[in-house]
């Protein structure tokens, strides 16, 4: 049995608890529920912590605190979870990398999981969690599947409260773009308290984008990138903003950076410029739900001259809403865009309930009218 292998056979047993009553202390209990309540803000963390279990489970001799293969007695755990857990997580629709774990910074760090491990880890409870159970899992291994059950129970459970299906509007035909804007603004700058609408504005233009790639002639022979998890900081991701266009022979012709309730100031538009000449894009987008700062707006024009001079890519600096009123005017097809973006609205393990319950409640006002 290989690792991806072992990792399935415990999905489809925590697939099937309704009442887990392991036998570990509360120490041990609380620190898996404190990985899996942070698996959203923290994959990498939980990520690895599932790699070393499965790879304990697998090769009991092995001190999984060495997690890198030059390390004495080591083994490459970034290369267990590239090959075999971080894609089966994706298979299962749990929160995951792009690719793996060991790519975030903090856990990357050549020095072996010891409880003084001293990679930063932001979280400190995350972090003594982490260490803790890796901890646990080396010295006592009878105990790791237990562990990486109930880690797989709480995040299915999660899962199952977040999936929310999305109603379908009753007379899509009669749409008009003024009335989606007005749903979509709804939508985005509710007040939903503990979570803010951020990704709400990314899932609405990737949703365009399709729309976009189909209908529009300079889109011909394009793809969308997958749109991944918005925690994700962009250097983890590998990504040069939200969302990513690229030509068939792998050309990055667009990039957007969507900016939710932030001004645009010098210091975005300065982070925009190294990840232009970084990864090359034809055009980069810049949208905001708010202004340009008004005191950063003749060094901004500088940068983006400069850069359309020295570099060739168009910088372009816009509003959220007025740049969906326009490619909505683009696009054949509204009622496409909406089935479009309740889609991704039902299908995105990030969103919270209150988005979904939400954008239910709009769509049950526009059929009411």
């Amino acid at each position: 049995m290989n690792c991806r292998e072992k990792l399935l056979e415990l999905f489809n047993k925590a697939c099937l608890l309704k009442y887990p009553d392991f036998k570990f202390d509360n120490k041990i209990k609380q620190s898996v529920e404190i990985i899996a309540k942070k698996a959203i803000s923290q994959k990498a963390v939980y990520t690895v912590l599932i790699t070393l279990a499965i790879y304990k489970l697998i090769n009991p001799a092995q001190d999984i605190r060495y997690h890198q293969s030059h390390m004495p007695n080591g083994f490459s755990g970034r290369t267990i979870d590239t090959k075999f857990i971080t894609p089966t997580l994706k298979e299962f629709g749990l929160p995951s990398m792009n690719e793996s774990g060991w790519l975030t910074r903090s856990l990357e760090q050549p020095f072996p999981f010891t409880l003084d491990f001293q990679g930063k880890i932001r979280d400190i409870k995350v972090k003594q969690a982490f260490l803790f159970l890796v901890d646990i899992i080396q010295n006592n291994p009878q105990i790791a599947e237990d562990i990486v059950l109930y880690l797989l129970y709480l995040l299915v459970k999660e899962k199952k409260k977040n999936k929310i299906e999305i109603i379908k509007l009753s007379n899509p035909d009669k749409l008009q773009i003024s009335e989606i804007i007005d749903m979509l603004s709804k939508h985005f700058f509710c007040n939903y308290h503990d979570s803010n609408g951020a990704k709400l504005p990314v899932i609405a233009f990737y949703a365009i984008y399709q729309s976009l790639i189909a209908d529009i002639k300079r889109y011909q022979n394009c793809k969308l990138k997958e749109l991944g998890f918005h925690t994700t900081c962009d250097a983890t991701s590998k990504s040069s903003g939200d969302i990513e266009i690229y030509s068939n022979k792998g050309i990055l012709q667009e990039s957007l950076e969507i900016k939710f309730e932030r001004e645009v100031d010098c210091n975005i538009v300065r982070v925009a410029k190294e990840k232009i000449i970084k990864y090359n894009p034809i055009r980069y987008y810049i949208l905001s739900t708010m202004q340009i700062k008004d005191e950063d707006k003749e060094i901004i024009n500088k940068i983006i001259e400069k850069l359309r001079d020295e570099h060739g890519c168009q910088l372009i600096i816009n509003g959220v809403m007025s740049s969906l009123r326009y490619y909505l005017r683009l696009i054949s097809s509204l009622d496409g865009f909406i089935s479009a973006y309740s889609q991704l609205i039902e299908q995105d393990t990030e969103l919270k309930p209150v988005h979904k319950e939400k954008w239910n409640e709009i769509i049950k006002q526009y059929n009411s009218l």
